[in-house]
């Protein structure tokens, strides 16, 4: 696929699984200082919330989102799955951010150098691997700070780095993701490839790693359901279903998501993956001062909007002073 003209962007967002909702917020936002910019409900599960972590605006690239499951299983890390999601931070951040993890008592590996980049590694309450990635091309990136939060813009997190996918095989997801989505191999080092898409750099990268005898692994509370990658326009997206459905890859429709449409299919190591469109965005139905405050649906889930009420369990934004008037020893 060499038609740059409808070259996939980057990644759009991240859906995980969480457990508890609250003890979801409770890390995203409180802790890590992304901001909540949609509260709503799994439009496949409606009794269950998804939540949208993001910058102020919840602009494509900086969602990290969650399905929020609390009576579910524990999933299990291994071969066909996206493994872990990479947040990007300043080159200028890393010590605030051990500083930070250490003082609220998260544990963590690093940093620690991989592919000229600063890497910190922690799992969120619920078992859910993540990385802090401090790259040279981070500032670089379109991005809208949330002054509320607990972390000041000048340490805060940009968006999403990166994904790695841990695969048994290489040859059949490389030739598929190079192929026909467009992604080219930038560097090898040890047991990892990076390839990117679109312009590449932080926000488009794809990390392959290949175990040949890891164990399969097992989708549920902690682990990553699937990665979206973007697409600008509607007329793009249908471009890509055609693309995809020619090859006879089993492929969803285009499915209205409101705040953007999708499709959904598996790359040939199993791992799903969406192609989103930016638009229309999640200030369709908010105002900025407003994201996230309440529950959200859309249009065709208001007529069961009490029946889906009583089915959530309550959640709460964290308390805390935003940083611009906290003392620099509360990070």
């Amino acid at each position: 696929m060499k038609d740059r003209r409808r070259a996939l962007r980057g990644i759009h967002h991240v859906t995980a699984i969480a457990g508890d909702p609250q003890e979801n917020v409770d890390f995203y936002v409180d802790i890590l200082g992304l901001r909540l910019v949609k509260r709503t409900v799994n439009q496949d599960d409606p009794g269950t919330y998804h939540l949208f972590y993001a910058d102020a605006v919840g602009s494509p690239g900086t969602d990290l989102t969650f399905f929020a499951w609390p009576q579910a299983a524990h999933g299990r890390e291994g071969t066909g799955q996206a493994t872990s999601v990479a947040l990007a931070i300043p080159q200028t951040a890393v010590s605030y951010w051990t500083t930070r993890l250490g003082n609220h008592r998260i544990p963590f590996e690093g940093p620690f150098r991989r592919l000229d980049e600063d890497v910190i590694a922690l799992s969120d309450f619920h078992g859910q691997a993540l990385e802090l990635v401090a790259a040279p091309d981070v500032e670089a990136r379109p991005w809208r700070p949330w002054t509320e939060g607990p972390v000041a813009p000048e340490h805060a997190i940009r968006g999403i780095h990166s994904v790695t996918l841990t695969e048994s095989a290489e040859d059949s997801t490389a030739a598929f993701i190079t192929g026909q989505l467009g992604f080219r191999l930038t560097v090898e080092t040890g047991e990892r490839k990076r390839f990117a898409v679109g312009d590449g750099g932080s926000g488009a990268w794809l990390d392959l790693i290949v175990t040949p005898d890891g164990r399969p692994g097992r989708v549920a509370v902690g682990t990553i359901h699937h990665v979206a990658w973007r697409t600008p326009t509607d007329d793009e997206q249908q471009t890509w279903w055609q693309q995809i459905s020619d090859l006879g890859v089993p492929i969803s429709e285009i499915i209205d998501r409101f705040w953007f449409h999708s499709i959904y299919f598996r790359e040939p190591g199993g791992v799903l993956f969406e192609i989103a469109t930016d638009g229309p965005g999640f200030l369709a139905d908010e105002s900025a001062e407003d994201l996230g405050a309440r529950l959200v649906l859309p249009p065709w889930l208001e007529p069961t909007r009490a029946q889906i009420e009583r089915a959530l369990p309550p959640i709460a934004l964290p308390h805390f002073a935003p940083a611009g008037q906290r003392t620099p020893s509360a990070l």
